[in-house]
């Protein structure tokens, strides 16, 4: 059985082999789990130690991303040789809308769902 479904005004059609019909919330690709997230708050872990919280707006399958309502947390690590100390401390700004390319991109998690 196969399902059409309608997404960002392209048509698709979704396979289901066991024959029941495919929900809309199913997840059968991993960029099925992003898609259900769209206009939801997610959590993007970034290459160079940082952090993204904030709604996604758009992606593709690159895992390019528009984000509005960002909060960017950067992890910076000072290490004294001399010393042999290292010191951590966390830089937050607030970002009203970002364009996040997709290459920088490490982990995408979806907001938790209850059951």
């Amino acid at each position: 059985m196969t399902d059409t479904a309608v997404i960002s005004g392209t048509t698709s059609t979704i396979s289901n082999p066991s024959g029941s019909t495919t929900g809309a919330s199913m997840v059968e690709e991993p960029l099925d789990l992003v898609r259900l997230s769209l206009d939801e708050r997610i959590y993007v872990k970034l290459r160079g130690d940082r952090e993204l919280r904030g709604r996604l707006h758009a992606y593709d399958q690159h895992l390019n991303m528009v984000l509005g309502e960002v909060e960017e947390t950067i992890t910076i690590v000072d290490v004294n040789e001399e010393l042999n100390t290292q010191s951590v401390h966390t830089v937050n700004r607030k970002v009203p809308m970002l364009f996040v390319r997709g290459d920088g991109v490490i982990l995408v998690s979806p907001p938790s769902r209850s059951s």
